[in-house]
């Protein structure tokens, strides 16, 4: 056939030769894309990236590498021609189009009508001339590699690996340190590079001793996919040293309860306001909000650092966090986590850089649904609508609430043990202002509401785990409502912001609630405020408590006067509970 001559493929297909050691054709072919890529660097050297149809029969292709071969023999052969004219001597290589054939695993080479998407098969082999390829489809690969900016003696280093065709629980690790310049004497990696020796990690996270202060690190990362197939490695160094850590944590005595992960009857939650860099980074927040905490333990990556260390040592199943920025989710949080065998889910705030995220373990949990609303949103949906009219009668606290960016997270998870248990974890941040009562009892209703459609109609009679910052005191109308299930409409905190915003509604929810935490003294700790503004909320009905994390002591907590610190990295502080099925 005419494709048969071009790529010199001999009419009866032919077995392929023994070989020698194979070069890698890398194909890469995914439905979602058009093209199939193929990349190889031919036997002249020159590399080579082409896209061909999916579709299109073997035969072009192959005719294609047949052609560019020969145009690079022909091209080496020039070149050694002025060579040869220069130095005298005779003789010409004429450039022959190569025999290109791609043969299976085993048998006969691919026939050329076969389209591209079923010809190239991993462990395939390419044949140019002489030349043999093993073909390589969808290798692993690391599609990014970084370490964070601040690396702390006795902090966990959790790197962000991104993959394709891989997983990274079955990548390889291996981190290194730089070589101390007075330490010529010490034997450097064999495979490090000069001037790095290999520590003691193997691991995905990496926690560099007190010995490694002042050196940067280098990890490298081989990816893996689980079926004993190993990509490209890449090497990634740290941008500065390791540095000093603060010495004691307020969160270190919390974690001589919380050493192991609780059984399969137990579930430990945590909820957590962490103080999103939005509002910590303001000159108002250095200067009026925090002036005594050290302007360096306000940056991001030192209070990173501290909360990744704090979040992985509380062996959660549960994780419920507020006022996390976006990119901190996606570049911190969310890898770091995910390292300790946590899955997250994230959602934003509208009009803010900041939003809510709930992390689940996943060997304890898979994710059935996710209900997500922002108040605003819900508020005029039909679920809502008896709530709506209600408040139509009130059109200023109306629009308040409207205006408001507040969102609900709302995630039903299955238990992995025991899949007829399923639980849904419910987060939120209320709306801040001191005067803004009124205005919380109408987003906990719209809230509430919500969760009912989720754990009532959608998964009747499915347990409630409600976390969150509610902004709200033990003697708020909110707290109040939440515990004992309704709200009177002459209640004082429907005229919070005075007369002209008086909404009287009376409300109710069926849920029968309990702080898990109870009513500690405060969970928020500022300079001109301290209060107890957080809590987990459980079903009592379903659930019950079986320990509760104590809180830092006072004097921890006023150690260096207030919240945040060098060693405490949020103006909150987490609450942490062991709930069991009852």
């Amino acid at each position: 056939s005419a494709l048969g001559r071009l790529s010199g493929i001999p009419a009866g297909g032919g077995r392929l030769p023994a070989a020698a050691t194979m070069e890698r054709a890398v194909v890469r072919c995914v439905p979602s894309e058009p093209k199939l890529s193929l990349r190889l660097v031919l036997p002249d050297g020159s590399a080579r990236h082409m896209q061909r149809d999916q579709a299109e029969p073997l035969g072009r292709g192959l005719a294609r590498i047949a052609t560019n071969t020969a145009k690079g023999h022909a091209k080496a052969a020039k070149k050694s021609k002025k060579a040869r004219a220069e130095d005298g001597s005779a003789g010409e290589a004429a450039a022959e189009t190569p025999a290109v054939r791609l043969f299976p695993r085993d048998g006969e080479a691919v026939a050329e009508e076969v389209p591209n998407a079923a010809a190239w098969q991993d462990g395939a082999v390419l044949q140019i001339g002489e030349a043999q390829y093993r073909v390589a489809r969808h290798p692993p690969a690391l599609t990014e590699l970084q370490l964070p900016r601040s690396l702390l003696a006795g902090f966990p280093v959790c790197p962000k690996v991104s993959t394709e065709f891989a997983a990274p629980e079955p990548c390889l690790f291996r981190w290194y340190h730089q070589q101390r310049p007075e330490a010529d004497g010490e034997a450097a990696a064999g495979d490090g590079g000069p001037g790095w020796v290999e520590a003691a990690g193997t691991e995905r996270v990496f926690t560099p001793s007190h010995a490694l202060v002042g050196l940067r690190l280098k990890l490298r990362c081989t990816p893996g996919d689980g079926a004993q197939r190993y990509g490209p490695a890449r090497e990634v160094e740290s941008s500065g040293p390791v540095e000093a850590g603060p010495g004691a944590c307020t969160f270190d005595s919390r974690h001589l309860y919380t050493r192991k992960v609780c059984g399969q009857d137990s579930v430990r939650a945590v909820s957590y306001n962490i103080l999103a860099d939005t509002y910590a980074q303001t000159e108002f927040s250095r200067t009026v909000l925090y002036p005594y905490c050290a302007p360096y333990a306000l940056e991001l990556d030192y209070r990173q650092n501290l909360l990744k260390k704090e979040l992985a040592g509380y062996n959660a199943d549960l994780i419920c966090l507020q006022e996390v920025d976006k990119s901190v989710f996606v570049d911190s949080l969310s890898p770091a986590l995910d390292a300790f065998g946590l899955q997250g889910l994230f959602r934003i705030k509208e009009k803010q850089h900041e939003g809510l995220a709930t992390f689940y373990r996943r060997d304890k949990f898979s994710l059935l649904s996710q209900h997500d609303v922002a108040f605003s949103e819900a508020l005029l949906s039909d679920l809502h609508r008896e709530l709506c009219e209600k408040l139509a009668e009130y059109p200023l606290v109306k629009e308040k609430v409207l205006q408001r960016s507040s969102v609900l997270q709302v995630s039903v998870l299955q238990s992995t043990a025991v899949p007829s248990r399923k639980i849904c974890v419910a987060n939120t941040h209320l709306y801040w202002h001191p005067k803004g009562g009124n205005i919380r009892l109408v987003q906990i209703a719209v809230a509430l509401s919500h969760i009912k459609h989720v754990a009532c109609d959608l998964y009747p009679s499915t347990p409630v785990i409600f976390c969150g910052d509610f902004n709200s005191t033990p003697s708020s109308g909110t707290y109040s409502f939440i515990k004992s299930g309704g709200i009177a409409e002459d209640h004082e905190d429907w005229v919070s912001n005075g007369e002209e915003e008086r909404c009287n509604m009376p409300l109710s929810h069926p849920f029968k609630l309990l702080s898990a935490c109870g009513e500690p003294a405060y969970t928020n700790y500022v300079g001109g405020f301290h209060g107890c503004l957080d809590y987990i909320f459980i079903d009592k009905n379903a659930l019950e408590v079986e320990q509760v994390i104590p809180l830092p002591s006072h004097e921890e907590v006023t150690t260096h006067q207030a919240l945040p610190s060098v060693s405490h990295p949020s103006d909150h502080i987490a609450l942490i509970c062991d709930l069991k099925w009852k």
